[in-house]
């Protein structure tokens, strides 16, 4: 299935959170947290004004993004667990 966000919304994947605290110990994935990290699949084409003007988006596709931890709603596409959020969700994007 092709999803594409509309608007100002894009659809992340959260990247893997650690397993390993620094010290060694495994954690379960009962007691790990969610990652607040994610890299964007698809980006909607920019919000629409008012007046009908778009204004692209400032991240895109293949971008890694920092978002607060409840930011999105959790669907599945083609089985796999992934965000949809707004643009205005995401705080950053993490640069190499």
């Amino acid at each position: 299935m092709k999803f594409r966000p509309l608007h100002d919304r894009v659809l992340v994947k959260r990247v893997n959170a650690e397993e390993k605290t620094a010290g060694g110990i495994i954690l379960p994935d009962s007691v790990q947290e969610k990652p607040m990290e994610g890299k964007i699949i698809a980006a909607g084409s920019g919000a629409k004004a008012e007046d009908g003007k778009v204004t692209p988006l400032d991240v895109k596709k293949g971008d890694k993004v920092l978002f607060g931890k409840w930011s999105g709603t959790e669907i599945k596409v083609d089985g796999e667990d992934l965000l949809i959020m707004k643009e205005s969700d995401i705080l950053g994007i993490i640069e190499k």
